[in-house]
């Protein structure tokens, strides 16, 4: 186990004693980053608004190990299967965008997503030669647009 990811563990350990929630971490390394998979009674709480919690606590190992790890690494912290549910419905939200551009012509343009939505998408169509997905605006008001090349 990597420094970063025992560090990251026990912080999350922590924390959750600390709010006295029963959650036990499971962390590994994975080819994204380093996967946090949290088990026990309280895991339906980090699901509440569409796991924003889970989000929040991905912010918060950000901010403290970040500079520890590769520029192309994320932290990561599923419940329940809450990310692989969440990754497969984007993308087939993404395969309905590129669908409705190509057969309309027009661009697509997503509601809000975080930035690790927006990335699934941009993944999933990054092999469309037709197709080009690009972040628009700025902070809270950013969308993620599929349009033909």
């Amino acid at each position: 186990m990597s420094e970063v990811q025992e560090k990251s563990t026990q912080f999350l350990t922590e924390l959750f004693g600390d709010m006295r929630f029963d959650l036990n971490v499971m962390a590994k390394k994975t080819d994204e980053g380093y996967l946090f998979d949290l088990k026990g009674n309280d895991a339906p709480f980090l699901l509440n608004e569409s796991g924003e919690m889970l989000d929040a606590l991905e912010t918060i190992l950000f901010q403290i190990y970040g500079k520890e790890i590769d520029r192309t690494e994320r932290f990561i912290c599923d419940a329940d299967g809450f990310r692989q549910t969440r990754k497969a419905e984007l993308q087939a939200m993404a395969r309905f965008a590129a669908g409705h551009v190509r057969k309309n012509g027009k661009p697509f343009t997503f509601g809000k997503l975080n930035g690790t939505e927006r990335r699934v998408i941009h993944l999933t169509l990054q092999a469309e030669d037709d197709l080009i997905t690009e972040s628009v605006g700025e902070g809270r008001e950013r969308r993620l647009q599929v349009r033909l090349k």
